[in-house]
């Protein structure tokens, strides 16, 4: 069956990369953030129900995948009521017009509304306790979604990097050209996640849903396989650019303070992803490799 899909937030690195999967089977509307603002419930209910309406007419399956989102992780921390209204108040409009015209809900959340001091891999069913005001608005988006009435589904990712906007490959890619040497801390272990990786994925997910075979679990961990250090990705990133990984030196959290304190470790499980049949994403090294082939 043929997918319309609306994606807000489509000026995002994530966005870009879900309109790009656009093919002969699958229709894509991504209104940047300016195009559609979520926390105006009129400008919402009219976005869904047009999608609806296109959908009936075309014998498409409407999907709404939202991947927008406030994630200034440092500037949340003194912005707090910006960063609730993007991430937990949208999510909530965006809900209840999709309840109202019974379109499913994809929405996409964050390792951050995990504490981050696991010693294994979060499962979905794993409690919440976000340290930060961005993992806090997430997880009150979350709740505000699930908690809607709407056939609505949660993806938590993590680490995620693209072509577009500003991402840890592309600050990377720049320090190696500017300095010699650089330091980065090692003691933070994540799953770096290809934004290109993620949108296949989750137009799986909406495929799925368009065949009635929506996962039983309402939330889902869709990243990267595999985890390294924010320092062993660094020096990945160096390799990939043919420059030497050696000039990228391990640090701690403790040297590098910031507003906002990091998960020391918020790698997700995929088995909820993985029961509902759906593909996991690849290894992060080949995600890497193949970013940078397309980068070419």
């Amino acid at each position: 069956m043929r997918l319309a899909l609306l994606v807000p937030g489509g000026s995002g690195q994530l966005g870009r990369d879900l309109a790009a999967k656009a093919g002969p089977d699958v229709e894509v509307l991504a209104p940047s953030s300016a195009e559609l603002n979520l926390t105006s419930a009129g400008d919402v209910l009219s976005a869904v129900g047009a999608l609806a309406t296109r959908a009936a007419a075309s014998g498409a399956f409407p999907v709404v995948l939202n991947a927008a989102a406030y994630t200034a992780v440092d500037a949340a921390e003194t912005d707090e009521s910006r960063a609730f209204a993007v991430n937990a108040d949208g999510p909530r409009v965006l809900a209840a017009a999709c309840a109202s015209r019974r379109v499913p809900l994809v929405h996409v959340s964050t390792d951050y509304v995990f504490p981050g001091d696991s010693s294994r891999p979060y499962e979905v069913t794993d409690p919440l306790g976000p340290r930060t005001a961005y993992g806090r608005t997430k997880a009150a988006g979350e709740d505000a979604v699930l908690g809607s009435g709407a056939r609505a589904w949660v993806v938590r990712t993590s680490w995620v990097y693209g072509h577009s906007g500003k991402n840890f490959v592309k600050t990377m890619a720049r320090l190696e050209r500017e300095r010699d040497t650089l330091s980065v801390v090692d003691d933070q272990i994540g799953s770096p996640t290809w934004s290109a990786d993620l949108a296949t994925g989750l137009v799986e997910l909406a495929g799925s849903l368009a065949q009635d075979r929506g996962p039983a679990s309402p939330v889902l961990h869709c990243s990267g396989a595999g985890e390294v250090s924010w320092c062993g990705f660094a020096q990945a990133i160096f390799a990939e650019l043919g420059a030497d990984p050696g000039r990228v030196r391990p640090c701690a959290t403790a040297d590098y303070p910031l507003p906002a304190p990091r998960p020391a470790y918020s790698v997700l499980s995929d088995a909820a992803w993985r029961a509902a049949g759906l593909t996991p994403l690849r290894h992060w090294e080949d995600a890497l490799k193949a970013y940078f082939a397309a980068s070419a």
